[in-house]
């Protein structure tokens, strides 16, 4: 599809062979209207209560809303999508702008999984690294930093107050904080963690000559030029994370240790900054 790119794909899967025949079929793409895409993807998943169904955002595919969650499926209703879709000339994250709309306190470090009420796990695959969510560790309420190395960090954004940021180059969610501190003037310690299998980029971005432009790059998608450099500051974040339980992204720190999971509107994180709850 022109102009369109899925990062953070986790599945693409033929959807359950027990359905109807006449619910899938190449005659029908293209030529279902959301009514009918509904009705064929509650008869391939009876246990997801589909909420809407929108076959115009994007050209090809037919976003489905399941309660707080996105996915998308082909016209035919057969092909089952769970990742993001990204426009890549407007550089607009359209998965991640829709569930913050559906949800705006929704924390989401992953891609969007499907994930209906009692829905069988093969349909509910993770994004996400380490353990499933039952036997994760719950996520600190306060952190000292103190004995990260600075190795691992990335310096970048204005003279206001300070933040450390554990972020993922492919989540949507942490490129909209990083243009909302920007604009903020906040300065930022961004620490990367690879949360959808991003430690390449983590590398060449804490190895580049230019770190700051580096991150823009990463954040737009563009490439950055690999260079050999040493990289255990980021084995040093990882390690954090999982001793902490940062199983997601963004992760904010503010000077204090407080933790902010999760990307909050710009109203909320000048409050926050400011020694909010």
């Amino acid at each position: 599809m022109t102009g369109l790119k899925f990062l953070g794909l986790t599945a693409l899967a033929t959807m359950a062979t027990h359905s109807s025949p006449s619910l899938a079929g190449p005659n029908l793409a293209g030529s279902m209207n959301a009514q009918t895409v509904a009705h064929a993807v509650s008869a391939r998943l009876p246990r997801t209560q589909v909420s809407k169904v929108d076959c115009a955002k994007v050209p090809g595919i037919c976003e489905v809303q399941a309660g707080s969650n996105i996915f998308y499926v082909d016209p035919s209703a057969r092909y089952l999508i769970v990742g993001r879709v990204y426009d890549m000339e407007t550089r607009q994250d359209i998965t991640a702008a829709r569930l913050l709309e559906i949800n705006p306190d929704l924390l989401l470090g992953g891609a969007a999984s499907v994930r209906g009420a009692n829905e069988d796990a093969a349909y509910a695959p993770q994004a996400r690294t380490g353990p499933a969510p039952s036997t994760a560790q719950a996520p600190a309420q306060k952190v000292s930093l103190a004995g990260l190395p600075a190795s691992g960090a990335i310096e970048w954004g204005g003279t206001g107050p300070h933040v450390t940021v554990f972020s993922d180059f492919h989540c949507g969610y942490c490129r909209m904080l990083h243009q909302t501190l920007k604009a903020m003037g906040v300065r930022v310690s961004e620490r990367p963690i690879s949360v959808l299998g991003t430690r390449a980029i983590s590398d060449a971005v804490i190895c580049a000559e230019d770190r700051v432009s580096a991150v823009d790059k990463a954040y737009s998608d563009q490439d950055v030029p690999k260079r050999a450099c040493d990289t255990s500051g980021l084995d040093a974040n990882e390690r954090f994370a999982g001793v902490h339980g940062f199983s997601g992204t963004p992760v904010i720190v503010r000077e204090d240790g407080a933790i902010l999971l999760g990307f909050r509107p710009r109203e909320f994180l000048e409050a926050w900054l400011k020694g909010g709850a």
